[in-house]
């Protein structure tokens, strides 16, 4: 696996909304090696504080040079991240662990709910240039987290169903109660979210014997299997790190309830 520390170069920062926005980075050694569900460890600014880097999903590759990051302002560190200005340099680790498995099913459906939209984007770009068809059911608290992020999906050829809890665009309710409909007629899904979320997808996929990879979110200081931040139980009873076994495993890996 390829890792690099590479110092990058903010191109954009883009408001989705609010607090969702969308950041650009020019890197060049991790955009080349990045592939759909690995991730980046990330500084907050040029300073020392925080002290510790942050990790996101690589949301897409743009180009052969560049890849953006989708992030949710939660706390100091992420505004620090939405104020950043094009020219300023961050420093990057990555990309780093297990992504996505190959394209191997020809008919599929991504499942993400809120900030957990982020590598399915990247990861629909690979189907689009497969050819492959794709169903995508994508959650979020209210329709304007989801319009911007929807019409994208939209333009590499998938086909978009929306929930949200308000219910001001699509369903309303849970975006796991789109998902059943479609198990008869596809191979295999792909999920990142709200553990919970997740929980409900892996069990919904067990019961119609459809294979379930699921992209996990965990707290972690150093994204290299060092400082156990990131420990989850296993469903063969061991401990599993989500940065070096995953963060993407496959459903049945996890033990979902305990």
């Amino acid at each position: 696996m390829s890792e690099h520390q590479e110092n990058s170069i903010v191109h954009a920062v883009e408001p989705l909304t609010d607090s969702f926005h969308r950041l650009t980075l020019h890197t060049p050694l991790i955009a080349a090696a990045a592939k759909p569900g690995q991730f980046v460890m990330v500084t907050c600014g040029p300073s020392l504080d925080p002290l510790l880097r942050r990790p996101f999903s690589i949301h897409r590759r743009i180009g052969a040079e560049q890849i953006q990051l989708l992030f949710k302002v939660v706390g100091r560190g992420t505004r620090l991240l939405s104020e950043l200005r094009p020219g300023q340099a961050l420093s990057l680790i990555g990309p780093l662990g297990r992504g996505f498995g190959p394209v191997l099913a020809d008919s599929v459906c991504f499942v993400g709910g809120g900030i957990g939209i982020a590598p399915l984007l990247f990861l629909a770009d690979r189907w689009h240039r497969s050819d492959q068809a794709c169903t995508i059911l994508l959650g979020s608290r209210t329709g304007d987290e989801l319009t911007q992020l929807a019409s994208e999906f939209e333009a590499l050829g998938c086909r978009v169903e929306t929930a949200t809890d308000d219910g001001s665009l699509g369903h309303h309710g849970l975006v796991t109660d789109l998902l059943a409909p479609h198990l008869a007629h596809i191979r295999k899904v792909y999920v990142c979210g709200p553990h919970a979320m997740m929980a409900t997808v892996a069990e919904l996929c067990k019961t119609a014997q459809v294979a379930c990879e699921a992209s996990l979110e965990a707290h972690m200081a150093c994204g290299l299997g060092a400082c156990l931040g990131c420990t989850i139980h296993g469903a063969d009873t061991l401990y599993k790190h989500v940065c070096k076994h995953g963060p993407v495993f496959n459903a049945e890996e996890v033990a979902w309830k305990r």
